[in-house]
């Protein structure tokens, strides 16, 4: 098993909190009572920070530079468990929103072949991301397949609605 720098400080906090905490309780034991006062308390100190920083272990390692618990099935669904994933569903609806625009102008001769093509390469390269919850996939494709086909707006629509349901719904609990 590789520990990661995250880890590696961790523990060495932890280290000094526990050796901090039981040097605190064998003077605080000592100053009341005697040496038999100040080995418990200094183990009771010990435990004490010990614990503690065992329970807080999962918020310390959370930070960024430490990869969440996997989501999904299946090779390549590793998702991280973070706010990553759904900035990038975000970017998804963006960037299909914006190709969508690009195929169904408001005014004729309103995007030229080039930008179109440009929209629909960023929209294609942004929804195959493997970071991307397997749904949220699923709902990019079948939008960007309603807007390829560029006759049914409606059709278009509709998939965009879809997807941005899916977005919303893979949202980590807030």
């Amino acid at each position: 098993m590789t520990s990661t720098l995250g880890n590696r400080v961790h523990l060495m906090i932890t280290g000094v909190l526990v050796t901090c905490g039981a040097l605190g309780g064998a003077l605080f034991g000592l100053l009341l009572g005697g040496w038999l006062t100040a080995v418990l308390a200094a183990a009771a100190a010990a435990l004490g920070a010990g614990l503690g920083t065992r329970l807080a272990r999962r918020h310390v390692t959370g930070f960024p530079g430490h990869e969440g618990p996997a989501t999904g099935s299946g090779p390549g669904a590793a998702t991280r468990a973070d706010g990553y994933a759904e900035g990038i569903a975000d970017a998804v609806v963006m960037s299909i929103a914006t190709y969508q625009a690009a195929v169904f102008p408001l005014t004729p001769d309103g995007v030229s072949e080039e930008e179109r093509a440009a929209r629909r390469t960023i929209a294609y390269r942004i929804s195959a991301y493997d970071g991307l919850p397997r749904p949220v996939r699923i709902s990019a494709a079948e939008a960007l397949e309603a807007i390829d086909h560029g006759a049914d707006a409606t059709r278009a629509e509709a998939a965009m609605k879809t997807l941005a349901l899916t977005v919303y719904e893979h949202r980590g609990a807030r």
